[in-house]
């Protein structure tokens, strides 16, 4: 059997950030070469983590539960270890060497993906934060070893912000995809604030009232966020703000769709996405 090199590894995990995470792998490009795989295998791992919660056909929950353990327990063991033949796992685990990323980020991480698998509603926001601090915030502070902040405590509130506004925004625009998965991500007490029942897909003037409360919440997310660009290089901060810029625009585009999250995907063009990175790129602003 071929030992699976580094080499490898890393250009799975760019293959994986590319087929599913267009928008943070086109942000990448305004990155130093040599830190883009690194983000990419960051990608890797979470995807791989997500696609044993959702992906496995129709795997009973005790089996998903079983095989995001067993990804847990390999992940641990390759890391204490110091290298992995897996191919995503030994890119993974060269990253959090390098860059020196906390184990317990990943520990997070995963608690949360784990809560997927039974967990599907939230009562509070303070609730959904408790999950999103493993599955959004967190990913901020795996990211920001690698954007080389001058001050990573000063940066690590904002990356986190960020992390939270990314998933707030997946939320809104996937309610009617989470829906078929049994999950509703949006807290129980707004909805029954503004009288909603999203299993109804229906977009009324009770569903206007309530997006454009959670979109108002999600933008001032994006708005804290800002502040952490202060403490990164000039490439990164252009990186994290064509990210945000990106993804934030998603939020205009369900409001263009006219609050219809169950019929219609709000997607920003890719033409659009691209003159975004590539303007930040060329006027280096």
């Amino acid at each position: 059997m071929t030992a699976t090199t580094l080499e490898a590894s890393y250009a799975r995990c760019k293959e994986l950030n590319r087929a599913y995470g267009t928008t943070y792998y086109a942000s990448t490009f305004l990155l130093p070469r040599a830190s883009r795989p690194h983000v990419h295998a960051l990608y890797g791992f979470c995807r791989y983590a997500d696609d044993i919660v959702d992906d496995m056909g129709p795997a009973p929950v005790d089996e998903r539960a079983a095989a995001l353990d067993d990804f847990g327990d390999r992940f641990a063991r390759d890391l204490a270890a110091g290298d992995s033949d897996d191919l995503v796992l030994k890119a993974v685990i060269d990253t959090v060497r390098r860059f020196d990323i906390g184990f317990d980020c990943f520990r997070r991480f995963l608690h949360s993906m784990t809560m997927d698998l039974t967990v599907g509603s939230y009562e509070t926001f303070e609730d959904l934060m408790g999950y999103m601090d493993g599955s959004a915030a967190v990913i901020g502070e795996m990211m920001l070893p690698i954007l080389g902040p001058s001050d990573l405590a000063a940066a690590t509130g904002p990356a986190r912000d960020l992390g939270v506004a990314f998933q707030l925004t997946n939320f809104l625009r996937d309610v009617g995809e989470d829906l078929d998965r049994d999950r509703v991500y949006i807290p129980q007490e707004d909805l029954r604030r503004f009288g909603v029942d999203p299993r109804d897909r229906r977009v009324d003037d009770a569903w206007h009232a309530l997006m454009a409360f959670e979109i108002a919440r999600t933008r001032e997310f994006y708005a804290s966020s800002v502040a952490g660009r202060a403490f990164l290089p000039p490439a990164s901060a252009r990186c994290i703000r064509v990210a945000h810029d990106m993804y934030g625009a998603i939020l205009g585009r369900i409001e263009a769709n006219g609050d219809d999250v169950f019929t219609r995907r709000a997607r920003v063009p890719t033409p659009r996405r691209l003159a975004m990175v590539a303007g930040a790129y060329l006027t280096r602003a």
